[in-house]
């Protein structure tokens, strides 16, 4: 499998420490996707959702860890129980606000991803599709409101 980057994430966020750890948590902080000017062509149509997935590297992780201990809990889970970076495939998802674009530049709201990171895809987030309507979050039940105020520290870095 080969997989390589479509562009580049920019954000406010220079370093792992004090970052939010989810979009929630990143309500209003802006940020631009610059895609490949070659691939502009695949933005046609996009302007009319409010809204985009965003998957992206994590590209400063060096390490997987398949037990981790998320920053919403002081238990260990196993990682595809949580959203922690120490993945074996170091990707990472966020649901952004779209506010424009103009040529290859995509302005976009609640980035909770480190400048720099490489863009791997984009997909209309569309409610109908991506919202399922009986939804269990087994031990995040407790911890989830926690996710706007949390910040990242370095026990992913």
């Amino acid at each position: 499998m080969r997989i390589n980057a479509i562009g580049t994430i920019h954000t406010p966020f220079k370093e792992i420490a004090r970052m939010p750890i989810q979009p929630s948590g990143a309500a209003g902080v802006r940020g631009e996707i610059v895609l490949l000017p070659e691939l502009v062509e695949g933005l046609a149509d996009l302007a009319g959702f409010s809204h985009i997935i965003a998957l992206y590297q994590f590209h400063r992780v060096e390490r997987c860890d398949l037990t981790v201990t998320p920053f919403l809990d002081n238990r260990p889970h196993g990682v595809f129980a949580t959203r922690a970076p120490t993945r074996p495939n170091p990707i990472g998802l966020s649901v952004l606000a779209l506010k424009g674009i103009r040529d290859n530049i995509l302005a976009v709201e609640n980035v909770d991803m480190l400048d720099g990171s490489p863009l791997l895809d984009i997909k209309p987030y569309v409610p109908e599709f991506d919202q399922p309507e009986q939804v269990r979050t087994g031990w995040l039940e407790l911890a989830r409101d926690r996710a706007r105020s949390m910040r990242s520290d370095q026990r992913f870095g």
